[in-house]
């Protein structure tokens, strides 16, 4: 097994401690519903890059989507999914779509896994504007660094804390597994969202609990 091999499965079997997959659903409609995922056409052609295991899609069917498809390099990730949703193992830097095609585009958390920053966000955000109808919507959600995080992060580091509660010890690990394009993603904040904003058109933004949510809008 690799080292980049044996990072992955550390930080999956921490998430795994950290929700469980009922939790993530509804942390995933509840953040749906607050970009406003109500009003979208429910035969809307729907992608999510960076889908992993594929609750993403789940959220989405339960709230009555039907047109969804789902990129992330982990062919692991993705056999365990088992709904009607698309999946490519492909890398989101080169989506396997049309130009055109698609009505949204979703991530969540997976930006901050991207390797070089910014080439690979420009890439990636590149081929979500490519892919996008004109007036499609591009929706993300990724970890921000607030005060609330900040405090979170301090918890964390504590092993106290982490002895007595088992989602701050499986947090802790999950941050030193990906602690070289988490604290990447963490430390350009305003380039992130001049990138984002150069390509779409921001409808909504908002930072806070240690999240940024974002949804944008490719122009015409």
């Amino acid at each position: 097994m690799t080292t980049e091999t044996s990072s992955i499965s550390e930080w999956e079997a921490a998430y795994q401690r950290f929700e469980t997959p009922e939790q993530e659903v509804a942390k995933f409609i509840k953040r749906l519903r607050q970009m406003g995922a109500d009003s979208w056409p429910r035969g809307a052609k729907i992608v999510e890059i960076f889908c992993g295991r594929g609750n993403g899609f789940v959220a989405l069917s339960q709230l009555g989507f039907t047109n969804l498809e789902g990129v992330d390099l982990s062919a692991d990730l993705l056999s365990k999914y088992q709904g009607p949703a698309k999946t490519y193992v492909r890398d989101c830097r080169q989506l396997p779509f049309e130009d055109g095609s698609r009505d949204i585009l979703i991530v969540q958390g997976g930006l901050h896994h991207l390797p070089t920053l910014p080439s690979d966000l420009e890439q990636t955000l590149n081929e979500v504007k490519r892919v996008l109808k004109p007036g499609g919507q591009f929706m993300v959600v990724e970890p921000w660094l607030t005060p609330f995080l900040r405090a979170v992060h301090f918890a964390s580091e504590r092993k106290l804390v982490r002895a007595i509660s088992k989602k701050f010890d499986a947090l802790h690990t999950m941050i030193v597994n990906e602690q070289r394009t988490y604290d990447q993603w963490l430390s350009q904040p305003d380039a992130i969202v001049k990138l984002l904003d150069e390509r779409f058109a921001r409808e909504q933004f908002r930072a806070a609990w240690g999240k940024l949510m974002y949804l944008g809008r490719r122009g015409r």
